[in-house]
């Protein structure tokens, strides 16, 4: 049975986008290898493991920061080259860069989800004094 980080939208999410663009880039052209193909694995990795670092502070301050300011940044670089390598006609999936927005969107509101906590929990000890 799964548990904690395994139970967590976002990350199931990331972990599934990040599996899409390394199927997908199996397709780019050889000469990409070591600019496109690295840059968007590289990025979409980056998204997953930012999540699972972010998961495992104690600091909701800290844990807030890596998620907006790391994870949502790389979700975001991965999709915008995405975009451009439809442009170049790399490949022809625009769903995945749809779901990129998503991902993002949703870890906003799981950021905003961590606020709501802590804002409940700081007024629940101010009742309770």
């Amino acid at each position: 049975m799964a548990t904690g980080l395994d139970n967590l939208k976002i990350y199931k999410m990331a972990e599934e986008l990040e599996l899409k663009v390394f199927n997908l880039t199996k397709l780019f052209p050889r000469d990409e290898k070591f600019r496109s193909v690295d840059q968007l694995r590289r990025s979409s990795s980056s998204v997953t493991n930012n999540i699972a670092e972010s998961y495992n502070k104690r600091s909701l301050k800290e844990k807030i920061r890596i998620l907006h300011d790391i994870a949502k940044s790389e979700a975001e670089e991965t999709k915008r080259n995405l975009a451009i390598c439809i442009k170049k006609e790399f490949h022809s999936d625009d769903r995945i860069v749809e779901d990129y927005t998503e991902l993002i969107k949703a870890i906003s509101g799981y950021v905003r989800f961590l606020k709501n906590t802590d804002q409940s929990k700081k007024i629940y000890r101010l009742i309770s004094l």
